[in-house]
């Protein structure tokens, strides 16, 4: 007997996003999961950085809020949560999941939580020579501003955590597809070397990972690209069948719309070449992918396939770059481009004169050219706003950097306003590549306040 399709949502495509329509979700999509995708390049560096200062946080700032919001309604439904939202801490994210759930009466919740992203102890013994991605420098040239190593972990690390019966699968770094992947291969018993197969779960999870990108968001524009109801948009779901054949749809009642147009755009997002995209778990191949629209916000993707994996894993590094000082001062009326433009002309020789010159730095007029460079336009803007950015190598400079621009009250061109002034420190990123046998992973189970396994 054939096994029923597979129901698959999406309740977040990063860190910040919204959570109501994860919980709408939640209560209405008749789900089997519901996926929380939140882990950015820097976002599990910054986390780590969370984490030295404190070892009880380092997860995601939402983790609490969301599980709040969509606990009652998931352990309600039979709906199992899948997350990244552990970042640099998934243990402790575990932890802070069952304490939510005990306050929301929910005692028989039980956490998987998937460790051995985290590499950074492996890294410093054993690869400190290997090179980096796209650079001609080594690991051990960056050795001493470490802060954070984590491989992308695949679907095969999440496997245990789904065969066991814990309800929230929590983890660290995993590959984005991976989070959608891993229980298409649970419940469908797909084969770790069925590439084709595996090709297709990538697509899916592909098309489901930013969430609200293939309803809608980042693609509304007014006149061109008209969505609906754009206030209200809704999470995208999945209905999966065994042979990976999928229908992205959304709730009825749900603003924003999934069309060929959205699924395409979706499917072309972070994809250098659609013949071969790197996955943990397989190199998919999306060239030959048709999308039909086969009803109202019904799109059906098929054709994906897929061949023999990596034998290594990406593995993403954070590490101290400097700080940022930065300060903005607004300008309007007539003349504010002059006035405007002048105010960065002051800073700039202010900076130069203090032996700042040599740092990289933005003098940008926001407004004119702060994203389109030299293009000037042919109108005399009402306002802009004058935003000076160097990067260096204290915090001390970077605070003199922005004094230097809140200075321009009294020491600047006239009628500067709403000034703001910045500092932060810089967590760069870079890559390598680490034999996936040097990677080892674990699957901790929680429930109550006792690890079971």
């Amino acid at each position: 007997m054939a096994l029923k399709a597979l129901r698959i949502g999406a309740g977040a495509g990063y860190a910040g996003d919204r959570i109501p329509p994860a919980v709408a979700l939640a209560e209405k999509g008749q789900l089997d999961y519901l996926v929380f995708e939140c882990l950015a390049e820097r976002t599990i560096a910054l986390a780590q950085l969370e984490k030295i200062q404190n070892p009880m946080r380092g997860f995601d700032p939402l983790l609490s809020a969301r599980m709040k919001a969509v606990l009652p309604a998931c352990m309600a439904h039979g709906t199992r949560i899948i997350t990244n939202m552990g970042a640099a801490n998934p243990l402790q994210a575990g932890k802070e999941v069952l304490a939510v759930a005990k306050a929301l009466g929910l005692h028989q919740l039980k956490v998987a939580v998937v460790l051995g992203d985290d590499v950074l102890a492996i890294l410093q013994t054993q690869y400190l020579s290997e090179p980096l991605m796209d650079s001609t420098h080594t690991v051990s040239d960056i050795q001493a501003l470490l802060v954070s190593a984590n491989a992308y972990l695949g679907a095969e690390a999440l496997l245990p955590a789904l065969q066991s019966d814990a309800h929230v699968i929590i983890s660290g770094r995993v590959a984005d597809p991976a989070l959608f992947l891993a229980p298409l291969m649970h419940h469908f018993q797909w084969r770790a070397d069925d590439w084709p197969l595996l090709g297709k779960g990538v697509m899916v999870g592909h098309l489901l990972e930013c969430a609200a990108q293939i309803t809608g968001g980042y693609f509304a524009d007014p006149g061109y690209k008209d969505v609906p109801n754009l206030a209200q948009l809704g999470y995208p779901l999945a209905e999966v069948s065994a042979n990976g054949d999928v229908v992205i749809t959304k709730l009825a009642d749900a603003g924003g719309c999934v069309t060929v147009q959205t699924c395409t755009e979706q499917l072309l997002y972070e994809i250098e070449d659609p013949t071969q995209y790197l996955q943990p778990d397989v190199v998919a191949d999306f060239s030959k992918v048709k999308l039909l629209q086969v009803g109202p916000d019904r799109v059906q993707a098929e054709g994906a396939s897929g061949s023999t994996r990596p034998d290594t894993l990406k593995v993403t590094l954070g590490y101290r770059d400097g700080f940022v000082g930065e300060g903005q001062m607004s300008y309007a009326g007539p003349g504010a481009k002059d006035r405007g433009q002048l105010a960065l002309d002051v800073v700039k020789a202010r900076l130069a004169d203090a032996g700042y010159g040599h740092f990289e730095a933005r003098y940008d007029l926001i407004g004119v050219n702060a994203i389109l460079g030299d293009t000037q336009p042919s109108y005399e803007p009402a306002e802009v706003r004058a935003r000076i950015a160097v990067r260096v190598n204290t915090q001390a400079q970077a605070l003199h950097v922005a004094n230097e621009v809140e200075a321009l009250y009294t020491n600047g061109p006239a009628s500067g306003g709403g000034a703001s002034k910045s500092v932060r420190e810089v967590i760069a990123v870079a890559s390598m590549l680490m034999p996936r046998s040097a990677i080892q992973t674990q699957t901790v189970l929680l429930h109550g306040s006792e690890e079971l396994a």
